[in-house]
């Protein structure tokens, strides 16, 4: 059942858990990295840019009917050089603060915590969103519980 506040990549990933599962095929105007990983890592069979041409739509919607993966061309693109570019790994003090994230601290007791200073923290923090490709704490958190980053 999918109630109120129940996000896309969440209803994608129950829809496609059902073993009658129809094809889910996203249509955004998002296009972080991030965003369609978790979209196809949670069972999307295509992700489309809402900015696509009608036609381009309607071809897209039945090649996913008959169980074809199919992308915007700026999202293929995007997968194709996030999949040849290799991902930098996260430091063992970048695992340090993305843990304290998932628990909800702020940045003053993220620093407190780990003994360093707030400044040394949004440092860890710019850097972790860059290697995840994300632009936020709660997107840095997801991606990493996505990657079992976090425990």
């Amino acid at each position: 059942q999918l109630g109120p506040g129940t996000d896309g990549i969440e209803a994608t990933r129950r829809i496609t858990a059902r073993p009658d599962a129809p094809r889910v095929l996203v249509l955004t105007t998002y296009d972080t990295d991030a965003d369609i990983a978790r979209a196809l890592e949670a069972g999307a069979t295509g992700y489309l840019l809402k900015a696509e041409r009608p036609e381009e739509l309607f071809a897209a919607i039945h090649a996913a009917a008959r169980g074809r993966t199919t992308l915007s061309a700026p999202v293929a693109g995007r997968v194709v050089a996030a999949m040849r570019a290799p991902r930098p790994a996260l430091t063992a003090r970048e695992l340090d603060i993305l843990a304290q994230l998932a628990q909800g601290l702020a940045n003053r007791e993220i620093a407190r915590t780990l003994f360093i200073s707030e400044a040394t923290v949004k440092t860890h923090l710019s850097r972790i969103y860059d290697k995840l490709g994300v632009d936020n704490r709660a997107g840095a958190v997801a991606v990493a519980k996505e990657r079992r980053l976090l425990p």
